[in-house]
Parts: C-alpha cells; structure tokens; sequence
C-alpha cells in the first residue's frame, strides 16, 4: 500500500477545503493517487473540484503555449460569465490561440475581432483580462491545474520531471517570489517591524529577542519565497535543497491563477 504523506494529505485539503481525516482516508483508498482520491471526494461529499476555483472571482481558463524547442512560453488568463462556457471547446481553442500569440507580442486586432466573433457565437462576455511570457535561460517547463484554472511555466535548467516537480509545487505553494534575495526591502521592513513590536511584547530579554526577530522573520520568507519552501513532494527538504541534490537550476516562474482578485458577485441568500 502507498505511504500516505503529511504533504499529500495537505495538498488534497487545499483542493477539496475538506478535512484531514477525510482526506487522507480517501488517499489511501486511492492508493495515493490524488485525482483519484479528490474524485471520491466529490461523489462521496459533494466536494467542489478545487477549493482555490471555488476561491475564483471569475469564471475561464489560463490558455497556455511552449513553443517546440521549450525557449518560449507564455500564460493568459481569458474570462467569461459561467463555468458552462469555459468548458466550451471554442472558448478553450480561444484560450489557447491567444496563449501562442502572447509569446511574441501583445494581443492586437486580429484577437479583438476574434473576441468578438466569439461573444456573438456564444451569447456571454469573454475577455483577455491578462497574461505573462518567459524568455528562458534554460528550457521551460508547463504545469496547468484544476481544469485549466491555474497555469505555471518554469524557466529551469536539468532534469526533465524535476522541472514539472517545481511547476506542481508552485500551482500548489503560490510563492511570491523566487528567492529572499528577490524580496523588496520594503517588505522585509515591514515584517521586521512587525516581530520587532511581537519579541519587545514578549518581555524577553534583548538578546533573546533580538534572536526572536531573526528567526520569525527567516521563516516568513521562507514561506513567501520558492527556495525556501519546504517541496510538496517531500516536506522534510525545501525546494531549494532539492533541486541542488538533483543538479537543476531555477532561474524564474510565472504562474496565472482565473480570476484571482477580481470581486465576484455573490446569489442573493
């Protein structure tokens, strides 16, 4: 029988928003599988497909390109009013034309008036909210998840699977950014301040405290950064010790999630 691990549990949790025990128990009747373990959720509970598409404020798909030599890749998120027309086979192939168009340049006319072609076809508002490109250093990676709701591409230099390991983190952690060299020091401020105020709180002596602050602070952006979070895979390493046993190199991500910050409408009670 496959171990079930603390990591997998965690990562079932935050696409159904079920508990521990439920899920893990569905882990295990599904062998560890997690597709198979969050389908049996959703016929026994009820469970919504993602937790994060039910966290959306818009419905559509993040429409993903990698062009054959894995140079070039570009994510873009495209709207539209129901989850019934982002199942569309015609908004799908919208998606994904725009996604190869967006590697090279912006959208133009040409893609506006297939936008509109495409409201009259369909009957429902479908717009080009945004999208990101990646030039790599060294070759890219794809990850798309949760029906097309969240897109990642990773610029990476080394095995092939370990690539796609670091997207399926990345879909699942949301780091925000790549290492804790890459954090605004505005934001290291901010946060120093703040566990400066917590450790003076505590009445700890200043040496204590002053230890206090470093460590709170290192975890914090541990938790914001990709190399310093702990790979879903195996939690007892974090990705940044992983991918130096592994020999690969990360030099960027992208990752695109539908509908993230944008105020959804809620049915009346």
């Amino acid at each position: 029988m496959a171990e079930i691990s603390a990591a997998l549990v965690k990562e079932l949790r935050e696409l159904t928003g079920l508990g521990m025990m439920e899920c893990k128990k569905a882990l295990t009747e599904a062998g560890g599988d997690l597709k198979k373990a969050e389908e049996l959720l959703r016929i026994k509970s009820g469970a919504k497909a993602s937790k994060a598409a039910s966290r959306v404020a818009a419905e559509g798909v993040i429409g993903a390109f990698v062009a054959a030599d894995a140079k070039l890749g570009a994510l873009v998120e495209v709207n539209c009013e129901t989850d019934f027309v982002a199942r569309n086979e015609d908004f799908l192939a919208f998606a994904r034309s725009i996604a190869e168009v967006v590697a090279t340049r912006d959208p133009g006319a040409a893609e506006e008036d297939k936008r509109q072609k495409l409201v009259q076809k369909i009957g429902e508002n479908i717009t080009i909210r945004r999208f990101k490109r990646v030039q790599a250093k060294g070759k890219i990676a794809l990850y798309v998840h949760a029906g097309a709701k969240i897109g990642v591409l990773v610029d990476y230099d080394g095995a092939g699977e370990i690539g796609k390991d670091v997207a399926m983190h990345i879909a699942f952690a949301r780091p925000r950014h790549l290492s804790k060299a890459e954090v605004p020091q505005e934001i290291v401020s901010s946060e120093r301040k703040i566990q400066e105020a917590r450790a003076l709180e505590s009445g700890k002596p200043p040496e204590i405290a002053a230890k206090m602050v470093e460590g709170s602070l290192n975890k914090f952006l541990g938790e914001i950064t990709l190399m310093g979070q702990p790979f879903i895979k195996d939690d007892k390493q974090t990705i940044e010790k992983m991918l130096a046993a592994k020999k690969t190199k990360v030099d960027g991500y992208a990752f695109l999630v539908v509908g993230e910050g944008i105020e959804k409408a809620q049915p009346s009670p």
